[in-house]
């Protein structure tokens, strides 16, 4: 019986051509949507978003793909070619930002609740620490430390085609979050391991979510 974890090398896409080959040619819209730098409608999208995944690649081609989230408008427009990510805390692993110190290119997707579109912005990203500009990014009086700054190459409108595949914002579809264990007694089980004692992890939960309260900003 064939092993059907192994990808047949016959079936294997080589390069471009080969890829393009299989596919109708662009739509002219496809190519003309494409901006090189944000227009009314560029700005009036990241304006209302509150979420986006920010996309990063390291000197030896490691990828990684990373999600920001704030109040809508937390990315800010410093003009038609510039947005200013503010830098929350987290985990300290710091992929994302060694990530752009060794590679600037970066990729940006917006998206807002109920949009069925997502903004994509490609460019080359820095990191800075201008006091001037941190303080744009406050929440609660508290300032990031950093803030990552890109310089927009490409910008366009993605479809809405994934997400009505998706029904990522219809209610009906819904999941319950309690099937699968919390995001603590995942990370216990892959590392550690988690306790026996249900109490116990309840325990942990609960401080974990402490621990969110005190460290959001």
């Amino acid at each position: 019986m064939a092993d059907k974890t192994k990808l047949k090398p016959e079936f294997l896409i080589r390069n471009e051509e080969e890829l393009r080959s299989l596919f109708p040619a662009k739509h002219p819209l496809a190519i003309a949507k494409c901006l090189d730098r944000l227009d009314k409608h560029a700005r009036d999208f990241v304006a209302r978003s509150p979420f986006l995944c920010i996309g990063t690649q390291s000197p030896d081609g490691s990828a990684d793909v990373s999600p920001r989230g704030d109040p809508s408008g937390f990315v800010k427009v410093l003009d038609d070619r510039t947005l200013l990510i503010p830098d929350r805390p987290g985990n300290n692993r710091l992929d994302t930002q060694s990530n752009i110190v060794a590679n600037p290119v970066v990729g940006l997707l917006f998206m807002v609740p109920g949009f069925d579109e997502t903004l994509r912005v490609n460019g080359k990203a820095q990191i800075t620490r201008d006091p001037e500009l941190l303080a744009m990014l406050a929440v609660k009086d508290r300032v990031p430390t950093i803030a990552i700054a890109v310089a927009v190459e490409e910008v366009f409108l993605h479809c809405a085609k994934a997400f009505r595949r998706s029904r990522l914002w219809d209610p009906d579809h819904r999941q319950d979050r309690n099937e699968m264990p919390s995001l603590a007694k995942i990370i216990l089980d892959q590392s550690s391991g988690a306790p026996d004692d249900p109490e116990e992890m309840k325990k942990i939960d609960a401080d974990l979510e402490v621990e969110y309260q005190k460290t959001m900003y």
